[in-house]
Formats: structure tokens, sequence, C-alpha cells
């Protein structure tokens, strides 16, 4: 294998492995998901079955509004997504595993320790995972679709598609649990920070990453 998608490779799978760990620690910190885990945790709730297991269905949910907003099924497209899928979906399911000897959040130090936590391993996690240049998650990809079909910029398609997110799973919550479940405080500070974060991590730390990740292309093409 070339040894560029090795390192790429090594980024998406690291990048995907903390996105999980990043969103299982603000599930204990209880004070509202990020607006992307928000619908799997919703639905994880409301069924007893796991994040994993929703993780998935999920994003199988996001596929299918692909297909209708593009009216077409692109076969090879769908089918890597939906292997990025259940790699997360099984991260997501071993992170809840690793984290479960950590103490509940019972204080507000252990609440905040937990969320600016996740925050973090998340931004670091989006950061990996965009500077790797690999097909993207159902999630992502239907962001794209979103821009591309209503001439929205990506920033624009995100808070979009963020919205709709955590309004769905806000009403799932509601008519199920008859409580706000996945949604808190944490929800919104998370769809703003990680973004600020994440902004922040592209500028200083993402070339530094390309030049580690893409140097053999360099060297080719020289």
């Amino acid at each position: 294998m070339n040894h560029t998608i090795t390192k790429r490779l090594v980024l998406y799978v690291v990048g995907l492995f903390l996105l999980a760990l990043g969103s299982t620690l603000s599930i204990i910190a209880n004070i509202g998901v990020s607006p992307v885990t928000s619908l799997a945790y919703a639905l994880a709730l409301t069924t007893g079955l796991s994040v994993g297991i929703m993780t998935v269905v999920a994003n199988f949910i996001y596929i299918i509004f692909q297909v209708i907003f593009l009216k077409e099924i692109k076969w090879k497209n769908f089918s890597i997504q939906l292997m990025i899928t259940f790699l997360f979906g099984s991260f997501m399911d071993v992170a809840m595993w690793l984290i479960k000897p950590l103490p509940d959040a019972n204080s507000i130090w252990l609440i905040v320790l937990y969320f600016v936590l996740s925050l973090f391993l998340v931004a670091f996690a989006l950061l990996f995972y965009f500077t790797a240049g690999l097909p993207t998650m159902p999630y992502d990809s239907l962001t794209h679709v979103i821009a591309n079909k209503w001439k929205l910029s990506f920033g624009k398609a995100k808070i979009t598609s963020d919205l709709i997110n955590v309004v769905v799973s806000l009403i799932i919550c509601l008519v199920f649990i008859h409580s706000f479940g996945a949604i808190g405080i944490g929800t919104f500070i998370a769809a703003y920070g990680i973004g600020k974060i994440v902004g922040f991590m592209l500028k200083h730390l993402q070339p530094g990453l390309k030049e580690w990740g893409f140097k053999a292309d360099k060297k080719e093409n020289d």
C-alpha cells in the first residue's frame, strides 16, 4: 500500500475513534450531546439499544435523505458511507465500554471536565478526519448535498443540518421518554464551541499534519 495512503488512513481511523470517544464523554457529562450525535443518542434512549447500533441506524437515515434529495442512488458512494458507519458505530460501543470505569458526573467539576474533554477530543477528531481527505460519513455527506441543492455555503448548510437534527432528536425524546434527553445546554455550546476550536486547529495545526500525511505525494510529484 502507498505510504501516503497508509498515513492518511491512520489519520482517518484515529479521527473516527477520537470522535467516538469525545461523543461518549459528552454523553456521561449529561448536559446535552453535540448535534451530530443527538439523533443516535435520542434513538438509543428511546429504544434501549446501544449507541453504536443507533449510530448505524441514524446514519442510514442520513443516506436515505441523500437519495431523496439527489433523486438517485449512488451505490459505490453509499456503500463506502455504510462501511464507514459500521466502523464508527463499533467505535462508539467500544468507547462506551472504555468510559464505564469513570466516576459518574455527580459534581460540577466532573461535568465540566468531561464536557471540556469531549469538546477538544471531537475537535481533534475532526481535524484528523478532514485532513485525511478520505470519504466522509453520511451526516457530512448529507450536509454537502444540502449545500449543493439549495446553493448554500457549507457553513450555512451545517447549521441547517445541525438544527434539523437537534429538533428531530428533541421531538423524539419529548414524545417517547418525556424529557429533553439528548438535548441540553451542552448541545448548543458544542455546536458553537467545536466549530471555533476546529477553526483554530485547521489554521494552526493542519499545515503540519498535511506536511506529514501528504509528504510522499509531494516527493512523487517532484
